[in-house]
């Protein structure tokens, strides 16, 4: 079997820090270069993998913010299309644009939605209804106009994440620093509980941080910028638990199940996929609003770290996410 993993080429995949998309597109890649795969990664020439790498750029366009991004997407996108010949599956990770080809070239298409930007994107993926593979990463991020092959979990590399049994005194806010994601909620949070906040992240919304942010920052609510996979599994690790506050119906939530995998509850306010990463009670606690996340910050002893781990090794591991993928390209393929 010979599969093209399409990876978005605004950061490197795997990133260095931020880039959920680009990580998820490098652990399946791994993952199934291990089964024996014979895979191509297409990305930035930069990126790392045991398989192929092609490119047509050296630097996501994040990174090198001379590139234009569409002028960047047209030619990253057609140089995989240009050659979808030569594979027996396309398993796209880019979004909607690549659809747009796909009704061109005879190789499948498989395409994980990591979530919509808008309602204005659902036409295109309308549109390819009836000859495309949609896969959701989680069974509430289904669209009701859409037609899915599968639900398959995001998958994380867990020897990237040391369970630690024995955490310290504080509570973490791990992801962008944006309205959506409940920076301001953690800091009220442990502001109320009297516990330290660390915050790492990019600053995605910088008006937001400057008003909802900054202004707390002390020795108690410290923020750390942006941290990469070795400082990130120490900071969750180390953590007595996480917080996630959100605002939004998130469709999955990478740092929820990385912190399980280090043995750290979660508590998340319980809108999009919470329910499905998280068992309520067991590996956190799913609460409606800030004074039930301060109750629960109360109840963390209640909890077993090694559960947390086991739960997310079962559920969110790439070997998980391999197996399933795996198992939808053969009854793609019906090999």
């Amino acid at each position: 079997m010979k599969v093209a993993v399409l990876s978005p080429v605004a950061w490197r995949t795997p990133p260095r820090h931020y880039g959920p998309w680009e990580q998820i597109a490098s652990n399946l890649t791994e993952g199934l270069v291990k089964k024996g795969i014979e895979v191509t990664l297409f990305a930035t020439g930069d990126s790392q993998t045991a398989g192929k790498l092609d490119a047509v750029i050296t630097k996501g366009y994040e990174e090198d913010r001379s590139l234009d991004a569409k002028v960047v997407e047209c030619l990253h996108i057609s140089n995989l299309m240009e050659k979808a010949g030569s594979f027996d599956l396309i398993h796209n990770h880019f979004d909607f644009l690549p659809l747009s080809y796909s009704g061109l070239i005879q190789t499948p298409v498989v395409t994980t939605i990591h979530g919509f930007s808008s309602e204005k994107i659902i036409p295109v993926y309308k549109k390819y209804n009836n000859t495309g593979h949609y896969v959701s990463i989680s069974n509430s991020d289904r669209h009701p106009d859409l037609h899915y092959a599968a639900t398959v979990y995001n998958g994380l590399n867990k020897e990237e994440f040391s369970f630690n049994e024995h955490p310290e005194d504080y509570l973490l806010f791990f992801g962008r620093i944006h309205p959506h994601k409940g920076t301001s909620e953690a800091i009220r949070i442990a502001l109320q509980s009297k516990k330290k906040l660390l915050i790492a992240g990019i600053v995605q919304d910088e008006g937001y941080f400057k008003r909802e942010v900054e202004p707390y920052l002390n020795d108690q609510i410290i923020f750390l910028g942006s941290k990469g996979p070795k400082e990130r599994n120490e900071l969750l690790g180390k953590a007595s638990a996480l917080l996630h506050p959100i605002s939004f119906d998130e469709p999955f939530g990478l740092s929820v199940a990385e912190a399980m995998l280090c043995g750290t509850p979660v508590i998340a306010f319980n809108r999009g996929s919470m329910p499905e990463l998280i068992q309520d009670q067991v590996t956190g606690f799913l609460v409606s609003n800030e004074q039930q996340a301060i109750r629960a910050v109360d109840q963390l002893h209640h909890l077993e770290r090694r559960a947390c781990r086991d739960w997310s090794v079962s559920k969110f591991s790439t070997e998980k996410m391999v197996e399933d993928y795996l198992k939808l390209y053969q009854k793609i393929l019906r090999v």
